[in-house]
C-alpha cells in the first residue's frame, strides 16, 4: 500500500472515529432495560460504513476508538472493553461478508446482505455483552442469560436501523465520490 493511500486511510479512520463518538454523544435515545443502560444510537451504523469504506483494520480501529471513547467518557468505563470487543467482532463480520458478496458498491441487494449480517451479529454480541455485565454484577448464569435476552430492545432497534440505513448511506457516499476504491 502506498504512503498516500495509507495516510488517507489513517485520516479517514480518525474522522470516522470522531464522527462515531460525536454521533453517539449527540444522537442517543435511552431505553429501559433489566441489564445495563441501553440506548438507540448511530455508532454501529457508522462503524459498519467505516469498515465498508476503509476495510477491516482501519474500520475496526475507527469503531473501537469512537465507541470505546464514548463509553469511557460517559459512565460506561467498566465495560468499555466489551464495547471495543463488540466493535471488532462487528468489523470482522462486515469485512468477511462484504468480501464474500464481492465488494459490489452498485448492487443494493448485496449491500443489504452485509447490513443484515451486521444487524444479526450486533444482536448476538449485545446479548453476550449483557450476559457478561450481569455476571460481573453477581447474577447467576440463568438470571444473566434471561436478563440479557430481555434487554435486547435497543440492540434490535439499532440492528433494524443498521439494516435499513447502511446500504442507503453507503450508496450515497459512493455517488458523492467516496468509493472503497478510493482507499485502495
Amino acid at each position: 500500500m502506498g504512503k498516500n493511500v495509507q495516510l488517507r486511510k489513517l485520516v479517514f479512520a480518525g474522522l470516522f472515529a470522531a464522527i462515531i463518538f460525536i454521533g453517539i454523544s449527540i444522537l442517543r435515545i435511552p431505553l429501559p432495560a433489566i441489564v445495563g443502560r441501553p440506548f438507540i444510537h448511530f455508532g454501529n451504523i457508522l462503524t459498519v460504513i467505516a469498515v465498508m469504506q476503509l476495510g477491516f483494520g482501519y474500520g475496526a480501529t475507527a469503531g473501537a476508538i469512537g465507541l470505546g471513547l464514548f463509553d469511557i467518557l460517559n459512565g460506561y468505563a467498566a465495560t468499555a472493553w466489551l464495547t471495543v470487543l463488540e466493535a471488532i467482532i462487528l468489523a470482522a463480520t462486515v469485512s468477511l461478508v462484504f468480501r464474500l458478496v464481492g465488494y459490489d458498491e452498485q448492487h443494493l441487494a448485496k449491500l443489504y446482505v452485509v447490513s443484515l449480517a451486521a444487524g444479526v451479529i450486533k444482536i448476538v454480541t449485545s446479548w453476550g455483552n449483557g450476559v457478561i455485565v450481569a455476571l460481573m454484577a453477581g447474577a447467576s448464569v440463568k438470571v444473566a442469560v434471561i436478563g440479557a435476552f430481555s434487554s435486547l430492545l435497543a440492540a434490535t432497534i439499532n440492528s433494524i436501523a443498521c439494516f435499513i440505513l447502511v446500504p442507503l448511506i453507503y450508496k450515497l457516499l459512493v455517488q458523492l465520490g467516496f468509493s472503497r476504491k478510493r482507499f485502495s
